[in-house]
């Protein structure tokens, strides 16, 4: 046999074993699970985390208007931040880190002398202590009060889907506000 037949059978071999391959069938299925299904898995955990975030926001924004409601109402009392920030606590059932992840800014407005609130909501960066109370005027008889809650938290799945692209700040925390104002009754 000379060299060149000798190299031209383990061709010969390996374009049969080719062609054989590239005709079955078996393992289909199996690239096309490999293909798919994490696809799949970023699209549920996205929905899940949309879900949550989503929960999250309706739940601070009704317990932001059940608590001014009880500003309001509750004529003469002197509600302090860790009063409201309490009752917006408990009204939202989100009993983890609520103290902590939540920052409330209140200021008064005068309506006949109107000057813009900052645009830029002042939330916590959970590597920092909580600095609570950072702009908050409880307000005077029939002054016009803009209130604004703040709640950092962390996402369900912080490097798949959803959580991976949405705005967080540098520890990885998401931030949802929410706003009011209300007119404090006269005493």
């Amino acid at each position: 046999m000379t060299r060149a037949s000798l190299l031209s059978a383990p061709l010969r071999r390996l374009g049969a074993n080719l062609r054989r391959f590239r005709r079955t069938e078996t393992g289909s299925v199996t690239v096309e699970f490999v293909i798919v299904f994490p696809v799949m898995l970023m699209i549920l955990f996205s929905t899940v985390e949309l879900g949550v975030i989503n929960l999250r926001q309706i739940m601070l924004d009704r317990a932001m208007d059940v608590t001014v409601r009880d500003i309001r109402l509750s004529t003469g009392s002197d509600m302090q931040h860790d009063a409201i920030r309490d009752a917006i606590c408990d009204y939202a059932g989100m009993k983890d880190d609520c103290a902590t992840s939540l920052k409330l800014e209140m200021v008064q407005i005068d309506p006949f002398n109107w000057s813009a609130v900052n645009a830029t909501p002042d939330c916590i960066d959970s590597v920092e202590e909580v600095d609570a109370v950072k702009n908050f005027h409880p307000g005077d008889s029939n002054d016009l009060m803009f209130l604004r809650a703040c709640m950092s938290f962390d996402p369900m799945f912080p490097h798949w889907g959803l959580a991976d692209s949405i705005q967080t700040d540098g520890d990885g925390r998401i931030h949802l506000y929410a706003t009011s104002a209300f007119v404090q009754e006269p005493k």
